[in-house]
């Protein structure tokens, strides 16, 4: 009797997957504050990290002297095309016409680099308020999920930071009309580096919401191969929201969606051929 009397103490109904709805609400609260604190912590160490925030990280792709600038002029000249491929956004300032705009763009900026840097231990929370629901064996194939999660949206994060906001910047601060002098708004800079770097992040899980909608039959390799014409259109149209009217820049974005679409396309067809055997 004593021994049930352990065993009924030592019951965990989360462990066991026989947790009830307020159960399964309280566990779900508990894991969003995990992740909200996460967030928090990290925003405000980057909070009081301010000028190296703002004048290395936030500023970095307006000054020529930015390592994108640096790696292609040095590749132009390696490859013995002199300068022409050189290129650097010109000089310009900011203005902040808001008041109190310098404080809430401060806080803004900190929210958001502290949500990034947060991003696999928010996903380690998804997870693991996930995964007690899985059958053993997709748990198994799952497992590596949060560190290639993480390592897409890191990638696609530096993606869109090193190599699409240095070319849209460069077009954005050069483009001219007569008699207009740009001085663009610091809020509007920091929403346009934000756009150029989360959404890329979030697009670049393009093979893992790919792996898991076959894994629970929603696509199939055909489909994702009928249908390919159309995810070109979709990706072009989503290129032109994300970066500014500038050709290159579009292309820039289009070209590495598109080869996470045909790696989509592989991963699914791998996923059908193991649920097979």
């Amino acid at each position: 009797m004593a021994l049930d009397q352990v065993d009924v103490d030592n019951y965990d109904p989360e462990a066991a997957g026989e947790m009830s709805f307020m159960d399964h609400l309280e566990s779900l609260r508990w894991h969003l504050i995990r992740a909200l604190a996460s967030v928090l912590v990290f925003a405000i160490i980057v909070f009081m990290a301010k000028d190296f925030v703002f004048g290395t990280i936030i500023f970095g792709p307006k000054y020529p002297t930015f390592i994108t600038y640096q790696a292609f002029c040095g590749f132009s000249e390696l490859i013995g095309a002199g300068e022409s491929m050189c290129f650097s956004p010109p000089d310009f300032q900011f203005v902040t016409p808001g008041f109190g705009e310098l404080f809430t763009t401060h806080l803004m900026v900190s929210l958001m680099i502290g949500i990034v840097i947060s991003f696999p231990y928010i996903f380690w929370e998804i997870w693991s308020f996930i995964k007690p629901g899985l059958y053993e064996e997709e748990q198994k194939a799952a497992r590596g999920s949060v560190f290639i999660c993480s390592f897409l949206f890191s990638l696609g994060v530096c993606f869109g930071y090193f190599v699409i906001s240095p070319f849209a910047i460069t077009f954005l601060a050069g483009y001219e009309i007569q008699g207009v002098k740009a001085m663009p708004a610091l809020s509007s800079y920091v929403n346009y580096m934000a756009m150029f770097t989360i959404p890329v992040g979030i697009i670049f899980e393009l093979p893992v919401v790919v792996y898991f909608l076959t894994k629970v039959g929603f696509v199939t390799p055909e489909f994702l191969r009928a249908y390919r014409k159309h995810a070109m259109i979709i990706i072009l149209i989503l290129a032109a929201i994300i970066t500014p009217p500038d050709v290159i820049t579009q292309c820039l974005i289009g070209m590495p969606l598109f080869i996470l679409y045909e790696i989509s396309i592989r991963i699914s067809k791998r996923v059908v051929a193991n649920q097979k055997d």
